[in-house]
Order: C-alpha cells, then sequence, then structure tokens
C-alpha cells in the first residue's frame, strides 16, 4: 500500500513533534548532496527508529534509498533531498572533496573530546576537512557514472 506525499511528510511532522520511546542517538556525518558529489556538511547528533532504518536529525525525518549508495544513502521524507549519513572519521576526512564542516553544539563535546581526540577544539564550531584521497574520490565519481548510465540504458 502506498500513501500520497502528503499523507507521508504530515506522518513524519507527527513523528517529530511526539518523542518516541526507544530511540538511540548517535553522533553522525550529515551531508545535504546539492549538487551530485558535493554538498553541505555538518556532525551532529542524529536519532535512529526502533529499527534503525529511519533518522531523525533536528526536524528532518530521513529515510534510506534504495539501491547504490554512491553519493547519497537518505533522502528528506519532507523535501525529497538526499543526504549521505555515516559515522565520522578520527581523522576528520568525512567529505568527499576539500570543505568547511559545521558541528552542531550539542555535538561538540563528545565529537572533539570522544571521536576526535582533540580537547583544545572543544570550542570550535567547524573544522577544514580536506577531503578524502584521490583515489577514493575517483572511485566514488567512477561509480556515480556507472549508475547514471545504467540508469539512462534501462527500460522505462
Amino acid at each position: 500500500m502506498t500513501f500520497p506525499i502528503w499523507a507521508t511528510v504530515k506522518y513524519a511532522s507527527l513523528l517529530m513533534s511526539v518523542k518516541l520511546k526507544n530511540m538511540e542517538s548517535k553522533i553522525k556525518y550529515i551531508e545535504l548532496k546539492t549538487d551530485g558529489v558535493r554538498g553541505i556538511g555538518r556532525i551532529g547528533i542524529v536519532e535512529s527508529s526502533k529499527s534503525g532504518k529511519t533518522l531523525y536529525y533536528n526536524t528532518k525525518v530521513l529515510a534510506p534509498l534504495k539501491g547504490w549508495a554512491a553519493k547519497a544513502n537518505y533522502y528528506d521524507v519532507g523535501t525529497g533531498e538526499e543526504y549521505w549519513v555515516s559515522s565520522p572519521r578520527k581523522d576528520g576526512k568525512d567529505s568527499l572533496f576539500p570543505a568547511i564542516i559545521e558541528v552542531d553544539e550539542n555535538a561538540r563535546e563528545e565529537y572533539w573530546l570522544r571521536l576526535r581526540s582533540l580537547p583544545h577544539n572543544i570550542s570550535h564550531s567547524s573544522y577544514s576537512s580536506p577531503g578524502r584521497s584521490k583515489k577514493e574520490r575517483e572511485k566514488v565519481e567512477n561509480s556515480v557514472r556507472r549508475r547514471d548510465i545504467d540508469r539512462r540504458f534501462r527500460a522505462p
């Protein structure tokens, strides 16, 4: 059974207004994919549903994308925007390309102390991610190209 998008959005906002029990909170790297592979990244606290599939970040309800996870693995139920959500890396190379990464205030202390082991950076609200290596970037870009080509040649 499928529901119209307005019903899904209304249900998602209802879920956000009522605090669900048994939600697990974790610090995650969240990147809004604005153009293909690049996007705006931040570190924040994400709560997951009981099953662990749906994520809740601020007022957003993020559902998993089906298929290949080359550039995005979640989408916002309300807006349809695509996101990449992952655990933050200890070396700070969370983004694919060099970028400034914002760190939410409620996640700052745990991120800088426990995950990065850099207590002198607790007051910093952002950092410069050097991006991943050229080899890692090329691997992701090639998989995105292959996926786009596959989509073009599939029967409608």
